[in-house]
């Protein structure tokens, strides 16, 4: 038995050397064909590749995988990093957009002061919030300009769109004023077209109560609400929103002012309405006859 292993072991040794060289032989022959450049060589390279080819797709298939999922690697790495740049830019146009609104509103309020029909009888003065002190017991807010404006208690103040309160206490440099929608705050009011006469009662919510309404009948929610003037302390016509009803069925007016944005104010300069008493040149005192009368019996 060891001199059969032994006598295989003689033969496999050269044999795996000749095959060695044949396949190394082979391997630099078509190497060499493969670099000729002649179109007999082409035409033949040509059909090689028809003949092989095909029939190693199977071969190739776990290749072309490998290939398509770095490629796909690749791409969703490009993908995620796009992505993430993406963020950023939307963080970053998010903070425009917001600075955009507030610029946009800030100069909607300013053009609104300065568009505003009024009685132009009336003049104003425009002050600057400087603080919310508003809370659940009182709601108020805090302006900058006082007794050395000539700003005096009473005085109505809009935010350009809407009635927004009353001046309530004056310092030489700021003044305080009262919300409509302060529990202390009673609003005479007008309710358009109808022409109701009603009181506005603030009950701290943003939509003060309508009470003591004269013919409730008459008004439907969506009617204007403007002051009425009664009692001389706000001067008459001066919006203050439109009327609206609670799910309970009560009356209430959703303030045309934005109370969550009061940034300025205009305190409305009001003298009062001029009362005239006596009857005029066109009314004659009883017992007399114009001049008028008597040409007409001439």
């Amino acid at each position: 038995m060891a001199k059969d292993r032994s006598q295989s072991e003689d033969y496999l040794g050269p044999l795996k050397r000749l095959l060695t060289a044949v396949l190394v032989l082979l391997l630099v022959a078509i190497f060499i064909v493969w670099r000729i450049d002649n179109p007999r060589v082409e035409r033949l390279r040509a059909q090689v590749v028809d003949q092989v080819v095909p029939s190693f797709d199977w071969a190739m298939a776990p290749v072309t995988g490998a290939v398509n999922l770095v490629r796909d690697f690749q791409s969703y790495s490009r993908i995620v990093e796009q992505n993430q740049e993406l963020r950023r830019e939307l963080q970053q146009m998010k903070a425009w957009k917001e600075a955009a609104q507030q610029l946009r509103d800030e100069n909607a309020r300013l053009l609104d002061l300065n568009n505003v029909r009024l009685d132009p009888r009336l003049t104003y003065v425009t002050g600057v919030v400087l603080a919310d002190s508003g809370s659940p017991f009182r709601q108020s807010v805090l302006l900058n300009v006082g007794a050395r404006d000539g700003i005096l208690d009473g005085w109505a103040t809009m935010d350009g769109i809407g009635l927004v309160g009353r001046i309530s206490g004056v310092g030489q440099r700021t003044a305080r004023v009262i919300l409509l929608t302060d529990t202390s705050s009673q609003l005479p009011i007008t309710l358009q077209p109808a022409g109701q006469q009603a009181i506005l009662s603030g009950d701290n919510t943003a939509a003060p109560l309508v009470t003591f309404l004269e013919n409730p009948d008459l008004v439907r929610a969506g009617d204007r609400v403007v002051t009425s003037g009664d009692g001389g302390v706000f001067p008459a016509g001066v919006l203050v929103g439109h009327l609206a009803e609670d799910p309970s069925g009560r009356l209430r007016v959703r303030l045309s002012a934005d109370y969550e944005r009061l940034k300025f104010l205009r305190v409305l300069r009001n003298q009062g309405t001029e009362i005239i008493k006596d009857p005029g040149a066109l009314i004659a005192p009883e017992g007399a006859v114009t001049p008028l009368v008597e040409a007409a019996d001439e």
